[in-house]
């Protein structure tokens, strides 16, 4: 009997169900029983700023560990928490289709941002969040302070549901994989506050040396959805940013009828108070190859950081 992948995880609820979704799609398509392992990475267990324990990586890194070591056979990320280097022994061998890619708002009586009272306080841990909710707060004449919290989604929406919060603002898509979307009072509209490079999808993991499961995986591939976060990953790594500074981007696919014409990519980066934001675009035909999908977000954060990006980022550092 063919024994079963070994999936490394993160123990949450939330990556504990887009993992087994996945695995539910790789026994479909090659027949092969997956054998769900959980591992607990430092994001998950230090409830510190994650500027000031590692950025992003730290929620990959013991995945990798894992990875590298042989303990498991593939791993499935949430990508917006992938660095944007990858190692040369490992390869992203699929990007399934994304889910939606939007932010949400949990807020008390199902109010939306627009009808908060002013001064409302919203819970988030992204700089990248909290300098777009007080951009947006601005354009509508009124303020909100932005309390930074950490934990599962349970954690957060407890703030709201005891009171000690007007709202918290969470992705779209993760709350839509553990079958909880119906708790979100509003669906951030991508025009007042742009998701992280990357939001709603997922990253499949294995060993580079490991072809015919990379070949297998290849199958979940979703050409469009790695078109479109390539391009926003590229737009970070250029602007050598990483979750410590308050970096959105989303690439689009735009269509004329039933056909994919064109791809828009949206990029902003902000101060933490929301005084100042660069926020560009630019279109690009749909990318035939990855090396298209990197130079339009290439393009546009050589546009961002010539307009003073850098200078925002660095201002949250000092």
């Amino acid at each position: 009997m063919t024994p079963p992948l070994k999936l490394g995880t993160r123990r949450s609820k939330l990556a504990m169900a887009q993992s087994g979704q996945v695995a539910d799609a790789i026994t479909e398509l090659t027949g092969r029983p997956v054998e769900l392992v959980e591992i607990t990475t430092r994001g998950d267990t230090d409830r510190s700023p994650l500027a000031q324990i590692g950025g992003t990586g730290v929620f990959v890194a013991a995945l990798r560990d894992a990875l590298q070591r042989g303990e498991i056979d593939l791993a499935v990320h949430s990508l917006k928490d992938l660095p944007t280097t990858q190692p040369d022994d490992l390869v992203v061998a699929a990007i399934p289709p994304r889910q939606d890619a939007r932010d949400v708002l949990v807020a008390r009586d199902q109010l939306t941002f627009e009808n908060l009272p002013d001064g409302a306080r919203i819970g988030t841990g992204s700089p990248r969040r909290a300098s777009q909710l007080q951009a947006w707060a601005r354009s509508l004449g009124k303020s909100v302070e932005t309390v930074e919290i950490r934990g599962n989604v349970d954690t957060r929406i407890g703030y709201v549901r005891k009171g000690e919060l007007d709202g918290v603002v969470l992705a779209a898509a993760g709350l839509a994989r553990i079958g909880r979307l119906d708790e979100a009072s509003q669906l951030i509209p991508t025009d007042a506050v742009l998701p992280a490079p990357g939001q709603g999808a997922l990253a499949v993991e294995c060993a580079a040396a490991s072809t015919h499961l990379a070949a297998q995986l290849a199958e979940l591939d979703d050409p469009y959805t790695r078109a479109a976060v390539t391009a926003e990953r590229t737009l970070l790594a250029v602007l050598e940013a990483g979750c410590s500074a308050p970096v959105g981007a989303l690439a689009d696919l735009l269509t004329e009828g039933q056909v994919v014409t064109e791809m828009r990519l949206r990029g902003v980066v902000g101060t933490t108070d929301g005084a100042t934001l660069v926020q560009l675009s630019t279109t690009g035909p749909v990318p035939a190859s990855q090396e298209d999908a990197v130079a339009l977000g290439r393009e546009l954060a050589e546009a961002m950081l010539a307009k003073g990006a850098a200078g925002l980022m660095g201002e949250r550092a000092d």
